[in-house]
């Protein structure tokens, strides 16, 4: 059984946390529930400095007595070392796997059923469809439906989902500006994890004006690209898709542009923001303002 859909992931990399202790020690320091995990397969997470701002990503599925970290494939070595830092006498193992499995997305269809894989849907948004972690020689036999991961961020970048160090820098974004509390990456009724204050007052006592959203450009748009409202740079252009991107945006600078009549241009080329994100922001930005009762 298979998906309409298929792409190996080259970028992604796994890391195993194993160990009688290895729920409670993730749990203490993720921005996610490991209680999750009790009634879903996987969850999508972050690693966060004390500063609040985002690490690493990654999701962790169930796996035996353990589980895999699904990360990039270019930080699983650094993420192992960071965990290291904070394992202390913890009964925690934590290995890299990445150069021993491979990981596969799906979508549009029925979840895959592969031998020996851990499989389990991408928790991120509906649609998004399903991921697989397997061994390596299984790429041969997938090669003849290998669509390409250009075919999945396709696919992401239509649901508007961000991805780490495309859509927003690691070490540089808060959660809740690469959409951490709308894609389901952050529990805010669990304990304590690290950055918890800094993410909990972003999301009680303020209004995100920085945020990840969609674009559509009335030309074919460039990665990089900065998002200018007039003569000011109010974002920058990540994932693209053609005409359709992702960008993190200024979302008050857009709204007032919006409000205006000033044209957004990114690379020359003239761009209208997701008009749902800047009416959800104005929401917000209202409910913040209104006078208490």
């Amino acid at each position: 059984m298979s998906a309409n859909h298929l792409a190996l992931l080259p970028d992604r990399g796994v890391v195993s946390v194993s160990g009688e202790d290895s729920r409670d020690f993730l749990d203490n320091l993720i921005t996610n529930d490991m209680a999750q995990l009790d009634a879903v397969p996987a969850i999508h997470t972050g690693l966060l400095t004390p500063q609040g701002k985002i690490l690493f990503e990654f999701f962790v599925a169930r796996h035996g007595d353990g589980y895999l970290l699904e990360t990039a494939r270019a930080g699983a070595g650094d993420l192992v070392k960071r965990l290291t830092l904070y394992r202390l006498r913890a009964k925690v193992a934590l290995n890299d796997l990445s150069g021993s499995r491979i990981v596969v997305a799906s979508w549009g269809g029925p979840a895959p059923s592969w031998p020996l894989a851990t499989v389990y849907p991408d928790p991120r948004a509906e649609g998004l469809g399903y991921r697989a972690i397997m061994a390596p020689e299984m790429s041969m036999k997938l090669a003849a439906v290998d669509e390409g991961e250009a075919a999945f961020h396709r696919h992401r970048i239509a649901l508007g989902v961000p991805e780490a160090g495309r859509d927003y820098a690691l070490g540089d974004a808060f959660p809740h500006e690469a959409g951490f509390d709308r894609f389901a990456g952050v529990s805010f009724v669990k304990g304590c994890f690290v950055g918890q204050e800094v993410v909990a007052r972003m999301q009680h006592k303020t209004v995100v004006r920085k945020r990840v959203v969609r674009i559509e450009g009335d030309a074919p748009l460039a990665k990089g690209s900065e998002v200018m409202a007039g003569d000011a740079v109010i974002g920058r252009v990540g994932s693209v898709d053609g005409t359709r991107a992702l960008a993190l945006v200024r979302l008050d600078r857009a709204l007032e542009a919006r409000r205006n009549g000033v044209s957004l241009v990114a690379g020359g080329t003239s761009i209208a923001v997701d008009s749902a994100a800047l009416d959800v922001f104005a929401a917000s930005e209202a409910a913040r303002t209104m006078p208490s009762a």
